[in-house]
C-alpha cells in the first residue's frame, strides 16, 4: 500500500514540476502576476483605502505611496487583526499568526496568515520542496515511508479565541489534511509538547520503535534542534551513527539558521553520499526558496506563491530614501535586504534577512545573514554568511565538529588593540585550541577582504579570540531567558557586546 502511495506522490510531482518550469522561464511575468494579484485584492482594505491601492498601476506609484515598513510601523494594524477585526491589512478576517523572535522591541512577533497565503504560499513551499526531491531523485522512496517532523507548539489568543498563534511548522502540522497524517511522526499531541526537553526525549524513543525504526525516510526541522534530537537518540540506542537506527533515510529538509556550522556533525550522523541535506528558505512571513539541485549550496527563489519581492542594496539600509530594487535589477554577489509583499497583508516589509543572488537564470539565491547581525566595530563589515562559512571551513580541515557559537567586537583598551571573540560550544574541544583559531582567522580572511585588511599585519586587529563553553550553555541561557523553543535562535553576531556578557556571566 505504501509503494502505491509513493508511486502516487512522485506522479502528481512530475506534474506540478511543469508550474515551477514556468516561473523560471517566465520570471517577470510571474511577479507582475503577484504584483497585480495582491494590489488588486487589497483595494478595499483599510491599508488599500489609506495608500490608494485603486489607482495604483505599476511599481512605481506602489514605491512612492508605501514607504518600507517593519514589525513596529505594522504593528498596530496586526493587533487590530488579531482581536478579530476585517479588511485590515488583507480582506476579510485572518485568524492565524505565527509567532518569530524577529529583532524588534517585542520578545516575540505575530505575522498574519491569510488562508490564500497559507495556502499558496506555505503549503505550496513544502510541496515544491518535495517536487524538487523527487524531480532530483525520481526512485526515491519518501512516501513509502515515515517522515519525522520536528515542530513547535500554539496556542488560542486569550482576547479573541477565534485566532490562533504558534510557530508556522505547528500550525500547518494543525491544518494537515488526514490523508497526509499516516505518513508522519511522531502524534500530534507529542509534537506540540511545551517542553522541548520532555518533547525531545519522547521523540527519540518514537524514534526507536522497532516498527518505526525502518521505516523512517525523512527528517525535517532547524538544526539546532534536530542536532539535539539525533544526539538523544545515539545516546539512548548506542549506537554509532544515525543510519544503524535508521537504515532507510533519506533526506534532512532544514531551514532557519544556516547549516554550515553543524555540517561536520551531520555528516557523523549520516556517514552516506545518499542521505541528501535540502535546504529550504521557509520563514514565519513565507516560505521563499527551496534547493533546486542537490549537489548545489543555493536556492531556488519562488515567484509565484503570493510573495511579491524588492531588494536593498546593504549599502542603502541606513539612507533616509532607500534605492530599492525589483528582480529585474539585482545583481550577481550583492547583499541584499529582502523586502517583501504578500497576500496576508504584510507590506513592502523588511524582514530582517540579507541575501545574495548567485544566478539570474533561473533567480537563485543564498541567505548571508540578518540585516542587524553583523561586526563592524572596526570597518571589517563581517556578516553571518562569513563567519559560517570560515567556521565551516575549519571544522572541515581540522575535523572538529561545533554545536552552537557566537561572535562580538573586542573594543580598543588602552594600548590593546581590536578584535572577534568568538564563544564556541564544542562537539569536542580542541587539544590545541589556539591552532584552532589562527586556522579561523586565515579563512576569515580569505573569505572577507575588509577583515584581511583591517588585520593585515595585525595592525588594527588582533587575531580572533575563541572562549569555549561548557555543551548545552547557549540553550540554557534562552532558557532562562524564557526563549527556548525552535522560533528562537542563537544570535550569531552582534555588534556589541550585550549578548557576550551575559552568557559570560551565565
Amino acid at each position: 500500500m505504501r509503494t502505491f502511495c509513493n508511486h502516487i506522490f512522485k506522479n502528481y510531482y512530475s506534474y506540478r514540476f511543469e508550474r515551477i518550469e514556468r516561473f523560471m522561464n517566465a520570471p517577470y511575468q510571474a511577479q507582475n502576476k503577484v504584483f497585480n494579484n495582491i494590489i488588486q485584492a487589497s483595494k478595499h482594505t483599510e491599508w488599500g483605502k489609506q495608500h490608494h491601492y485603486k489607482s495604483i498601476r505599476k511599481l512605481e506609484d506602489f514605491q512612492e505611496r508605501v514607504s518600507i515598513q517593519d514589525y513596529d510601523s505594522l504593528k498596530p494594524f496586526i493587533k487590530r487583526m488579531m482581536d478579530g477585526e476585517k479588511d485590515i491589512l488583507w480582506p476579510g478576517q485572518v485568524t492565524r499568526f505565527s509567532k518569530s523572535s524577529g529583532t524588534t522591541n517585542d520578545k516575540s512577533k505575530f505575522i498574519p496568515i491569510s488562508d490564500k497565503n497559507f495556502k499558496s504560499c506555505h503549503i505550496r513551499g513544502a510541496w515544491d520542496t518535495m517536487n524538487l526531491f523527487y524531480h532530483n531523485k525520481p526512485e526515491s522512496k519518501i512516501f513509502a515511508g515515515k517522515n519525522f517532523l520536528m515542530g513547535g507548539t500554539w496556542d488560542l489568543y486569550k482576547p479573541h479565541l477565534k485566532t490562533i498563534y504558534g510557530d508556522v511548522s505547528a500550525l500547518m502540522m494543525k491544518n494537515m489534511p488526514w490523508v497526509g497524517r499516516p505518513f508522519f511522526e511522531p502524534n500530534f499531541e507529542m509534537c506540540f509538547m511545551k517542553d522541548w526537553e520532555e518533547k525531545i526525549e519522547q521523540m527519540a524513543k518514537v524514534a526507536l520503535d522497532e516498527k518505526i525504526r525502518k521505516q523512517v525516510t525523512m527528517v525535517g526541522g532547524v538544526p539546532t534542534w534536530t542536532n539535539v534530537f539525533f544526539r538523544k537518540i545515539l545516546d539512548l540506542s548506542g549506537e554509532a551513527h544515525m543510519l544503524d537506527v535508521w537504515p532507510n533515510f533519506e533526506g534532512y529538509i532544514h531551514g532557519g539558521v544556516s547549516i554550515l556550522p553543524y555540517k561536520e556533525q551531520l555528516h557523523r550522523f549520516f556517514p552516506s553520499e545518499q542521505v541528501r541535506f535540502v535546504e529550504v528558505y521557509n520563514a514565519s512571513e513565507g516560505y521563499f526558496a527551496t534547493k533546486l539541485e542537490h549537489d548545489s549550496d543555493d536556492m531556488l527563489l519562488l515567484l509565484d506563491n503570493g510573495v511579491y519581492y524588492e531588494f536593498m542594496p546593504m549599502d542603502e539600509i541606513d539612507n533616509e530614501n532607500p534605492q530599492v530594487l525589483p528582480l529585474e535589477d539585482v545583481k550577481i554577489g550583492v547583499n541584499y535586504a529582502m523586502i517583501i509583499s504578500t497576500n496576508a497583508g504584510l507590506w513592502r516589509y523588511k524582514i530582517g534577512d540579507t541575501i545574495q543572488f548567485t544566478s539570474v537564470e533561473p533567480f537563485k539565491i543564498k541567505v548571508t545573514g540578518r540585516t542587524q547581525q553583523f561586526v563592524n566595530a572596526f570597518g571589517e563589515e563581517v556578516m553571518v554568511g562569513n563567519t559560517d562559512r570560515a567556521l565551516a571551513m575549519t571544522c572541515r580541515e581540522l575535523g572538529i565538529g561545533v554545536e552552537e557559537y557566537t561572535v562580538a567586537p573586542i573594543y580598543f583598551n588602552g594600548k590593546s588593540k581590536g578584535g572577534h571573540e568568538w564563544l564556541i560550544e564544542f562537539e569536542e574541544c580542541p587539544y590545541d585550541l589556539e591552532r584552532f583559531a589562527h586556522v579561523l582567522d586565515v579563512n576569515l580572511q580569505k573569505i572577507n577582504s575588509d577583515y584581511e585588511a583591517k588585520r593585515y599585519k595585525d595592525i588594527a586587529l588582533e587575531c580572533l579570540k575563541i572562549k569555549p563553553l561548557q555543551k548545552g550553555t547557549f540553550h540554557n541561557w534562552l532558557k532562562a531567558k524564557g526563549k527556548f523553543g525552535s522560533q528562537y535562535k542563537i544570535p550569531r553576531l552582534a555588534n556589541h557586546r550585550r549578548f557576550v556578557e551575559e552568557i559570560l556571566n551565565f
